[in-house]
């Protein structure tokens, strides 16, 4: 098995910076977004997400587009849990959750 190429991996990372900004805008258009467009954006990134890349350049991609990152937590978060999301907001988060099905369950 041979080592990809310097323009390969060049090329894969230029298509997964697109795909991210592409999401970054779908995201936070103030227009109603065509869901089959946000799909298919959503799919090829996550396939894109799911070959291995360099940690630095995943790291810096991650932390330039949050949208990306949340993608990128929800596709592994069966073996890395809430690794990339701050201890503060996952805790924030679980309190609220708990508090809502406290109301919940007051009715």
């Amino acid at each position: 098995m041979t080592a990809p190429s310097t323009e390969s991996v060049r090329s894969r990372a230029q298509a997964l910076l697109v795909l991210a900004g592409l999401l970054e805008r779908l995201e936070r258009s103030p227009v109603r977004v065509d869901p089959a467009q946000y799909r298919t954006v959503v799919t090829r990134l996550s396939a894109a997400l799911s070959e291995p890349w360099p940690d630095d350049l995943i790291d810096a991609l991650l932390k330039a587009h949050p949208s990306t990152a949340e993608l990128y937590e929800n596709l592994h978060y069966g073996h890395a849990g809430l690794s990339r999301a701050p201890l503060e907001r996952s805790v924030e988060s679980e309190q609220a959750a708990r508090a809502l099905l406290a109301r919940v369950a007051r009715g």
